[in-house]
């Protein structure tokens, strides 16, 4: 989330204790964002209270100043938002939250606040729900299920700080335990975000918070069957597409959350026709090409990053799945190709996890459609898409399997891959040590030459034969095997 931890402050407020809050907030988005990329993807999040620099009585976090609050909420008074306020703020030390769950009624008396008469007890009330919802220990998680029917009816309230915390509050208690997962999707979760999002669809930071809740409900294992049948009958994909577009002024943060959701639908299965039916494919790739447009200008923001990943996703997972026939319909007329070739070429040393999940899309792409095949002969894309095979951590093999999808499509391929230089770029391959590489260089050797047999003596020219003889020698298994048929039966026999 782009906006990790949100700190609402007034002006001339302490600039030490801000800068100490944006300093932590960096922190988290640091470490979020790899979280998602190497996909360790459950996360919680914390909702910073924007009161707390007026607040007038100072408790140290401690599990006595629980009992000693709870005890004085627990026997009446008038003034009980005053003790509810330290008491959210005793609430973040975890052992703490462990002995407030064990105090006998204390999540009762918690529910009757935030459902009582009281507004301003009722924030407070929830607030106080959401530390716990924060908390390291399991047991919270499900110690907040009284709360949970009542949460999710405050949705559809008018008061955006309110309803930001519940959501918040759902999306942190929904991964810690089946039983919790499993109560709120019996409760209406699914829907219940639905018309969240429907009606504050203008409200952004509303949004941005019920896409965390939707994705960390994704999370869980049997998600595939027990939760994404339901996301898919609901208006839930409509909505999450519609809040892709970036907001110039509120920023990147519920466009991400809303791609991380499509990102865990479209990774679900195999199947997306509702995604499809939807234009899903399509939007997606508008937006990536957009978004890569802007990444090759050199635009290496860290938040613009956390966008085009689940997007390359996506749009890898939607193109796997979408029949060939229909592929140029469902673009909608989006060139990705050339976009495809820049973004790989811009993230190649910044990024590089990214640049190949980005010659992943391209592999996709080009599996699927002859016309992506010619498009990177036409707009003269092979060379630069050459000059990657060099480069390991899993890009030259991705670029590999590109070059083979346009080798395997058409005879006249070939002739213009091996003009543009793929036979001498593919005697430098064969030499590396990476045996996926040499494979994939062997698989595509042999279908430029099985086209056209003219192109043995060429390669041989190139001093081809001493590098296959190399590996026949210095090999065993399916390497030395592809390459002895090829030195057999195509390269010996042209001599």
């Amino acid at each position: 989330m782009w906006r990790l931890n949100k700190v609402r402050h007034k002006a001339g407020g302490h600039a030490n204790s801000l800068e100490e809050l944006r300093t932590k907030r960096r922190e988290k988005e640091r470490a979020l964002r790899q979280a998602r990329r190497d996909r360790q993807l459950v996360s919680k999040r914390l909702l910073l209270n924007e009161d707390e620099e007026q607040d007038t009585m100072e408790v140290a976090p401690g599990e006595q100043d629980v009992v000693t609050l709870f005890q004085i909420l627990h026997h009446g008074g008038t003034e009980k938002e005053a003790f509810l306020r330290p008491l959210s703020k005793a609430l973040r030390d975890p052992s703490a939250q462990l002995t407030f769950i064990k105090l006998e009624n204390s999540m009762h008396l918690l529910v009757g606040l935030l459902t009582g008469s009281d507004a301003r007890c009722r924030l407070q009330a929830v607030r106080c729900l959401h530390e716990l919802s924060h908390s390291p220990h399991t047991s919270v998680a499900s110690a907040c299920l009284p709360a949970t029917p009542y949460l999710l009816t405050y949705l559809s309230g008018q008061s955006t700080k309110f309803t930001e915390l519940c959501l918040y509050t759902l999306g942190n208690i929904c991964p810690d335990s089946e039983r919790v997962k499993e109560r709120l999707l019996a409760q209406g979760i699914i829907p219940a975000l639905a018309g969240c999002i429907q009606n504050h669809r203008h409200n952004l930071a509303v949004v941005e918070a019920a896409g965390f809740a939707l994705f960390q409900l994704l999370q869980s294992k049997d998600a595939a069957q027990k939760v994404i049948p339901t996301v898919l009958a609901s208006s839930l994909p409509s909505q999450l597409l519609s809040v892709l577009t970036p907001d110039p002024d509120f920023g990147l943060a519920p466009a991400i959350e809303c791609a991380w959701c499509l990102h865990s639908l479209t990774s679900s299965s195999e199947n997306h026709r509702e995604l499809l039916a939807q234009g899903a494919l399509r939007q997606c790739c508008s937006l990536l090409v957009s978004l890569g447009g802007a990444v090759a200008d050199g635009n290496t923001d860290q938040g613009l990053e956390l966008l085009v990943c689940p997007l390359l996703r996506c749009v890898g997972n939607l193109l796997s799945s979408c029949p060939a026939e229909a592929l140029h319909s469902q673009l909608g007329g989006v060139d990705l190709v050339a976009p495809l070739c820049e973004l790989v070429v811009a993230l190649l040393h910044t990024l590089p996890a990214l640049a190949k999940e980005t010659a992943w899309v391209l592999n996709n792409l080009t599996a699927h459609s002859t016309e992506s095949c010619s498009a990177l002969l036409t707009l003269n894309l092979v060379p630069r898409l050459l000059e990657l095979l060099p480069f390991s951590q899993g890009i030259n093999t991705m670029v590999l399997r590109v070059l083979a999808n346009v080798a395997h499509k058409k005879k006249e391929f070939c002739v213009r891959l091996a003009e543009l230089g793929l036979l001498s770029a593919l005697t430098a391959t064969l030499k590396m040590a990476d045996q996926n590489v040499v494979t994939l260089s062997l698989e595509v050797l042999f279908m430029i030459i099985v086209s056209c047999p003219q192109m043995a003596e060429q390669f041989v020219s190139q001093g081809g034969l001493s590098v296959l003889e190399a590996i026949q020698y210095n090999s065993d298994g399916e390497v030395r095997r592809r390459a002895t048929y090829l030195l057999e039966q195509h390269i010996l026999t042209e001599k």
